[in-house]
């Protein structure tokens, strides 16, 4: 069967890596067995929110990145899409704990609905202004990027520093 090759705009890697970013934002603070299980949904002791993990990321990815005075305004936009993203995923995960324990089937598969729209949303509005900032990196900055950003990665870092 002869293949057809698609040309696209984005580098694969960066799509995967922002995919990546925003589904492990997601699990890191959502705790699927919840969405299946009969059981309630256990509070969490001292959980930090999404928007509070992602004032630390941004904090982590602007010093590995390197980022320059130059790129600051491009640097801002990302920032804000990421944080505009983390307030949106905590108020609709908030609602989604708050009903758990009246929600029938179907309104919990609605709420589950909601948070992976928005997951759609966060990245359809995350790409173009990485993709901006992405454009104007060093080779080093973009080389970094990609690692930090390469699907998987973060995890296996994250494990090695428990």
């Amino acid at each position: 069967m002869k293949r057809i090759a698609h040309q696209t705009t984005l580098p694969t890697s960066l799509v995967i890596a922002a995919l990546a970013f925003f589904v492990t934002i997601f699990f890191a603070s959502a705790n699927p067995s919840q969405a299946v299980s009969a059981d309630p949904p256990q509070k969490p002791q001292a959980k930090v929110s999404k928007v509070d993990r992602t004032e630390a990321h941004i904090k982590d990815l602007q010093t590995k990145l390197k980022i320059t005075p130059a790129q600051e305004e491009l640097w801002n936009k990302v920032t804000q899409v990421m944080r505009d993203n983390a307030k949106t995923m905590d108020t609709l995960i908030q609602a989604r704990v708050e009903k758990a324990k009246t929600m029938n089937t179907v309104e919990d598969l609605k709420s589950y609905s909601e948070i992976t729209q928005a997951h759609a949303d966060g990245l359809k509005n995350f790409i173009p202004v990485f993709e901006a900032l992405y454009a104007g990196m060093s080779d080093d900055q973009k080389k970094e990027a990609d690692s930090l950003f390469r699907y998987g990665t973060h995890r296996k870092a994250k494990g090695r520093s428990k």
